[in-house]
């Protein structure tokens, strides 16, 4: 039955293997489900329900990617996406509530839909030069890491030179306590705290273990740094007296909609940035990995290769109404790729694997620590940098914009800004370029379309 629906005997594997492939892909992915709930719960919503949603949207969705596409690719919630979401709708300084940035994920998710199906979707990709898909991904990359820095309380080490809490440090602050002995960090006239220490121990371990190319670095990071983080105090083992064995899932976000704001400019800003960092994040991984098992190069290889991008808009709406951030392919797939996976049995794999992880992970969800997991960010942000060097710095027409997308990310701590303007100045610098220089990069007709657009986002949303 396997090798008849899979077609396992055509590409040269075998249940085996592909079995092997799925857990090596969930293994290498499984750190979503314990960084998810961490990074939402500064929007009011419940760990507990998170964790449900991205558990049981990985599951399935990864295993409709595999039943309805048969490509080795699993999905789950974004990295970038998922932090834009927690900023937009935070329980203090949001742009709106959780439940209204939930149904423009839901809203994006159907114009996903719609522009693939239309193929408008291939010509925003074409449009878009490459230099700022680039930039777009080292800056998401720099946004997760300054997360995974306030999370981590690296980025909240206090000077004594004059800081909020000068008061408390000289009153006798809690010092750092590693393992079982106190001790004051004096260097450069600042203290450490526990958690602070426990980020960089979790760092270290977790940075070690991507060097060593480990199989699940980050989640065997994340577990460890949990269990050292209980005799520095770090880590509350009390919760597992009160947490059951079998997770308590009775306040579910599913369908947690609020349409209330949906003819306001702000709610309207979100859901395009929502669909324009879905469009060229899941687009690339889904050529790269397709590309790496040797897929677009068969005869069906482009028409499967929009069932797929089908199917990841799709996952985008059903994660909404699960009540968890938009769903996307994960580069993570490469490693069941690497592992021989070749068909949707591998897909399939990992979905069940996540959905069991609703049982088996569950208990241990509820005492990790942010400091366990803030180290999980800061080394995603260190492999999103990669792409920087494909930018061509030589070219001050190309950096400059890229630059500003970069940089405007965490700096301005909004994704939006540094797209947006981005794109303006690129617009703006190879428009006025062309008018002197015959081989100047072509700026696409659809670009200078959406410079307007970003232009009149600032003119007239600038008071919302």
């Amino acid at each position: 039955m396997l090798e008849r629906y899979f077609k396992l005997g055509e590409f040269g594997t075998n249940p085996r293997t592909e079995i092997i492939a799925g857990i090596t892909t969930f293994v290498t992915m499984a750190y979503i489900l314990f960084l998810n709930p961490v990074i939402l719960k500064g929007t009011g919503m419940s760990e507990s329900a998170v964790f449900f949603a991205t558990a049981v949207g990985a599951g399935l969705i990864s295993i409709l990617m595999g039943l309805f596409v048969n490509y080795p690719v699993a999905l789950a919630p974004g990295m970038g996406l998922n932090a834009y979401f927690a900023v937009v709708a935070a329980s203090n300084g949001g742009a709106m509530t959780w439940q209204t940035a939930l149904t423009a994920v839901f809203v994006s998710g159907l114009i996903f839909i719609l522009l693939t199906v239309s193929g408008f979707r291939q010509m925003l990709v074409k449009a878009l030069p490459d230099s700022l898909k680039y930039a777009i991904t080292v800056g998401i990359g720099f946004f997760i890491t300054f997360i995974g820095l306030k999370l981590g309380e690296i980025s909240v080490v206090t000077f004594l030179g004059g800081g909020p809490s000068e008061a408390a440090i000289k009153g006798g602050a809690p010092v750092a306590n590693l393992l079982f002995f106190e001790w004051n960090i004096g260097i450069a006239n600042f203290v450490l705290s526990k958690g602070a220490a426990l980020t960089i121990i979790g760092l270290l371990l977790a940075g070690i273990l991507t060097t060593l190319r480990v199989r699940g670095a980050l989640l065997i990071a994340i577990i460890i740094t949990t269990l050292v983080g209980i005799p520095m105090g770090v880590t509350n083992i009390d919760k597992l007296s009160t947490t059951s064995l079998l997770p308590d899932f009775s306040n579910l976000n599913i369908a947690a909609f609020d349409f209330g704001s949906i003819a306001t400019g702000v709610f309207w800003e979100v859901v395009i940035i929502f669909v324009f960092v879905e469009l060229f994040d899941s687009f690339g991984t889904l050529v790269g990995t397709a590309n790496r098992a040797g897929l677009l190069n068969r005869p069906d290889g482009e028409k499967r290769l929009g069932k797929a991008m089908f199917v990841d808009g799709a996952g985008v709406s059903i994660g909404a109404l699960l009540g968890v951030t938009p769903m996307t392919a994960y580069i993570e797939s490469a490693a069941g790729i690497e592992s021989g996976g070749r068909t949707g049995l591998t897909a399939v794999t990992t979905g069940v694997l996540f959905l069991l992880s609703l049982f088996l992970l569950a208990p241990l969800m509820a005492i990790v620590p942010d400091a366990a997991t803030a180290p999980a960010l800061i080394v995603v942000g260190v492999l999103m940098m990669s792409s920087v060097k494909n930018i061509k710095w030589e070219d001050f027409g190309i950096a400059m914009p890229a630059f500003l997308t970069i940089a405007l990310m965490p700096f301005t701590y909004s994704i939006a800004n540094g797209i947006s303007i981005g794109i303006i100045a690129y617009v703006l610098l190879n428009g006025v370029r062309g008018m002197f220089e015959k081989d100047a990069p072509k700026v696409h007709w659809l670009m200078w379309v959406i410079a307007i657009l970003a232009v009149a986002r600032y003119v007239f949303l600038a008071g919302e």
